[in-house]
């Protein structure tokens, strides 16, 4: 439809103006690539491609890392919703996009899981790019916006919170990213998960080796 493009458009321009100077790894392009990647599971899954691409676009808008509460932040995608959504037909989209966006965040595993499609499609996109080369380049990326060290051998992070700043980066794929590979709900994004999950397993093999100075021994 052609006002499906004309939203679709606005959501762009929308997005750049919100996330366009983010240095944490949740920029336009992270949301470019869950916005590809959620197309794609929505082809291959028989999901809505309209509500997955909108919800995939909006969905760091409110994201509560980048904003002053999660409440903030989905009061900011409700007001754009009802603003280029308006009228009883699209009623159902708005609540739809706005349950996806609500519950789709990681947070600590404690969000209830997905009930639709749509939903399971644009959360599994936004888990394979916290994942894999673009997962632990984010992870760093985040890390560094946040002033965290990237790696403490030996330091106990039990009371630590999940979001502190006294976490580490290596810490972070223990606490999430590589817990993401068995999270995910599509057949085609656990295929891709498992190929992710081996590079960063990989990574941090090679990470420790370098740490400890030993990966040259029996070169």
């Amino acid at each position: 439809m052609e006002q499906h493009k004309m939203v679709i458009k606005q959501a762009e321009l929308f997005v750049r103006e919100q996330l366009g100077s983010d240095r944490s790894g949740h920029d336009w392009w992270h949301i470019d690539r869950v916005r590809k990647m959620a197309l794609e599971l929505a082809g291959l899954e028989g999901a809505d491609p309209f509500v997955c691409e909108l919800a995939a676009l909006l969905h760091d808008v409110a994201d509560e890392k980048l904003n002053e509460s999660k409440e903030a932040g989905l009061e900011k995608v409700d007001s754009w919703l009802s603003m280029h959504l308006s009228g009883n037909p699209y009623e159902p989209v708005i609540s739809h996009i706005r349950s996806i966006i609500s519950t789709m965040s990681y947070n600590g595993g404690s969000n209830p899981p997905m009930t639709t499609l749509e939903g399971k499609v644009v959360q599994d996109a936004d888990r394979l790019d916290a994942i894999g080369a673009i997962g632990i380049a984010r992870a760093f990326a985040y890390g560094g916006s946040k002033g965290r060290s990237m790696h403490e051998p030996g330091k106990d992070f039990t009371g630590i919170s999940y979001r502190s700043e006294e976490n580490t980066t290596v810490h972070h794929f223990y606490e999430k990213l590589l817990k993401l590979k068995d999270l995910m709900n599509t057949e085609h994004a656990r295929r891709l998960a498992q190929k992710r999950h081996q590079v960063m397993e990989q990574f941090l093999e090679q990470f420790y080796k370098e740490w400890e100075a030993v990966d040259g021994r029996n070169a």
